[in-house]
């Protein structure tokens, strides 16, 4: 378990929210597939594990892009806003007041991949993190692999290495300052679409599966990998996201 009391270093991801369409759909199938409550208010929900929260639900007549979105975190939401236009990147919204939650930015990285910055206040993000049933990492999936890579170091500190558990992969550690990995890239020559992509620890990915195709879903065939048993589903709306039971 691990139980977030302060606001994340900078780049580490801090919250992740998913738009969707059908509100109620939406915390029928999640809450079946991770056992998560809810606390509704009238453009959203909070997702809540044990009265904490570790994502959210945002109402939108259509999302603009079909998956998660993460948050990096950030002591200084206008001055990280000035670094990502610096290094190339784009805002689809400038940083804002989120009530007296926190401060908020939207961006679009070089290759087209959507992330925001998360300066919390009152609501820190994510309060539980790389145990069953949250969030455990991102990684960014993209063609222009290089092109990431230079975006995400200029604008967040990062430092860059390699894997050699994934020998003729192009993928790429993503790490604070202090060695801290926060997620990675995926270079694939073949990605439709820069994104980053989401995945939450579950106890048992066979179960899992089980019971996201119960409630609507679709799945690859669990397998195992270096880092334990894993699967990427769809849910019933459309949204890809994966789960890993690690050893």
């Amino acid at each position: 378990m691990s139980q977030v009391t302060r606001n994340q270093p900078l780049g580490t991801p801090a919250w992740i929210d998913l738009a969707v369409t059908d509100l109620a759909g939406a915390q029928d199938f999640y809450g079946a597939v991770f056992g998560w409550d809810f606390a509704t208010t009238e453009d959203g929900a909070t997702c809540l594990l044990r009265g904490l929260p570790v994502a959210g639900l945002r109402q939108a007549a259509e999302p603009a892009v079909r998956a998660w979105d993460v948050h990096l975190a950030t002591d200084d939401c206008d001055g990280t806003a000035k670094r990502v236009l610096a290094a190339g990147g784009t805002l689809l919204e400038a940083p804002h007041e989120v009530g007296d939650l926190g401060r908020a930015a939207l961006a679009v990285d070089p290759t087209g991949a959507r992330f925001g910055l998360w300066q919390g206040r009152t609501h820190l993000g994510c309060r539980l993190v790389n145990e069953p049933d949250t969030l455990v990492r991102n990684d960014l999936v993209t063609a222009e692999a290089a092109t990431a890579r230079a975006f995400y170091c200029a604008v967040f500190d990062f430092t860059l290495d390699g894997n050699d558990d994934l020998p003729g992969l192009d993928f790429t550690f993503l790490r604070r300052p202090d060695g801290h990995e926060i997620g990675g890239i995926w270079g694939h020559a073949d990605a439709p679409a820069s994104v980053w992509a989401t995945v939450f620890e579950v106890a048992d990915t066979d179960a899992t599966v089980a019971a996201a195709k119960a409630a609507g879903a679709t799945s690859t065939e669990p397998e195992n990998t270096p880092y334990g048993r894993s699967a990427t589903l769809t849910d019933p709306f459309g949204t890809e996201f994966s789960v890993i039971a690690r050893p």
